[in-house]
C-alpha cells in the first residue's frame, strides 16, 4: 500500500472554531486518517498530520487550503512563529511505497492548485526549484509583512502563480521531504536573548548542526523563553545530541532548561537514539517495540 504523508502548518492556534472548521474539511476525504491535530496559541499556529493513499491526501490538502484560505486573515494575524502566509507551508512525506520523487510530483500539483486561488506558492525541500529555495527559513525571511517588498523583486518571483500580494492570504510554501520532527525546549528565564544566541549554535545558518532549524521564541504567559526547531534529519543529528547542546548553551548563561515539546508526531526510528543515549541501551532497536511487530 502506498501511504502519503502531510502535514500542513496554518497561521491560527487560538480560534479553536477555526480550526475545528478546517479539520472537518480533511476528514471528508475518504481513505485519509488524521494523526494528529497541535495548536499553540503563543505561535497562533496548528500543525495538522494526515496520511494515505497519495489522490485522496492530495485532495484533503486541497480541500484544507481552500476552508483556510476563507476563515484566515493574514492582515490580522499575529504570533510568536515566523509565518508567511494563511496555509504557511505544506509538505508531503513518502512514508511506504512511494519515492521523494513522488512526493515532490504531488506536492507541485498542490502548488498549481494553490496558485490558481490567486496565491503566490514557493517550493521548498525535495521541490526546491533553485539552491536558495530549500531551506524554509531563507524562504520566510521578511515573513508576512515584508512580503508585499519582496514580490517586487525579481529574485523572489513565485514558483507558482503571479507575484501579486494577496493580503489576506499572504503566500504559501509546499515541498515534499524528509520527516522532521519539530523539537521545542523551554527555558527557566524571561530574557529573549539568551534563547537568540542559542538558537544561533545549534542552527545550521549559525554554524551549529546541519540539519537544525532554529528561532527563538518568547511564552509570555509563561514567563519563559524557548528555542523552537526543526529537526530535518533525525537519523543525522539526533534529538539527544541537540538537547545535551542546548542544556550545555544554557549553563553558560545560568539558566536551566524548564522542560522541552514534541509537537506533532515523530517517526519511530527516531527513539532508538533517546533510549540508547538515555538509557546506555547500544543494542535497542525499534524492532523490539511489540507494537511495531504487530503493526507488521
Amino acid at each position: 500500500m502506498k501511504v502519503l504523508m502531510c502535514i500542513p502548518n496554518i497561521s491560527e492556534g487560538r480560534d479553536r472554531k477555526i480550526v475545528d472548521q478546517i479539520s472537518q474539511e480533511i476528514r471528508k476525504t475518504a481513505g485519509v486518517k488524521i494523526q494528529n491535530i497541535s495548536s499553540n496559541a503563543h505561535h497562533n499556529r496548528t500543525v495538522f498530520t494526515f496520511l494515505g493513499p497519495p489522490e485522496p491526501v492530495l485532495e484533503a490538502a486541497k480541500a484544507m487550503a481552500k476552508k483556510a484560505f476563507a476563515l484566515i486573515d493574514m492582515s490580522r494575524q499575529k504570533g510568536s512563529h515566523p509565518r508567511m502566509g494563511a496555509v504557511d507551508v505544506v509538505p508531503f512525506i513518502p512514508l511506504r511505497g512511494l519515492e521523494i520523487q513522488d512526493a515532490v510530483e504531488i506536492s507541485r500539483l498542490f502548488g498549481r492548485f494553490v496558485a490558481g486561488l490567486g496565491v503566490p506558492v514557493y517550493y521548498y525541500a525535495d521541490s526546491a526549484t533553485r539552491p536558495s529555495r530549500t531551506y524554509l527559513e531563507d524562504l520566510r525571511k521578511g515573513e508576512y509583512e515584508g512580503l508585499a517588498e519582496k514580490l517586487k523583486s525579481p529574485e523572489w518571483k513565485p514558483d507558482e502563480g503571479e507575484a501579486i500580494f494577496n493580503p489576506i492570504a499572504g503566500a504559501t510554501v509546499t515541498g515534499a521531504r524528509f520527516p522532521h520532527i519539530l523539537f521545542n525546549v523551554n527555558l527557566r528565564t524571561q530574557d529573549r536573548s539568551i534563547a537568540e544566541k542559542i538558537a544561533e549554535a545549534v542552527r545550521y545558518a549559525g554554524g551549529g548542526y546541519r540539519y537544525v532549524q532554529a528561532t527563538a521564541l518568547t511564552l509570555e504567559d509563561k514567563n519563559l523563553v524557548q528555542v523552537s526547531m526543526s529537526l530535518t534529519h533525525y537519523d543525522k543529528t539526533p534529538i539527544p545530541r541537540v538537547f545535551e547542546t542546548i542544556r550545555s548553551e544554557a549553563g553558560r548563561y545560568g539558566v536551566e532548561i524548564a522542560g522541552s515539546e514534541l509537537a506533532g508526531p515523530i517517526p519511530m526510528g527516531a527513539l532508538e537514539e533517546i533510549v540508547r543515549h538515555y538509557l546506555k541501551a547500544q543494542n535497542f532497536s525499534v524492532g523490539q517495540i511489540i507494537e511495531n511487530v504487530l503493526m507488521d
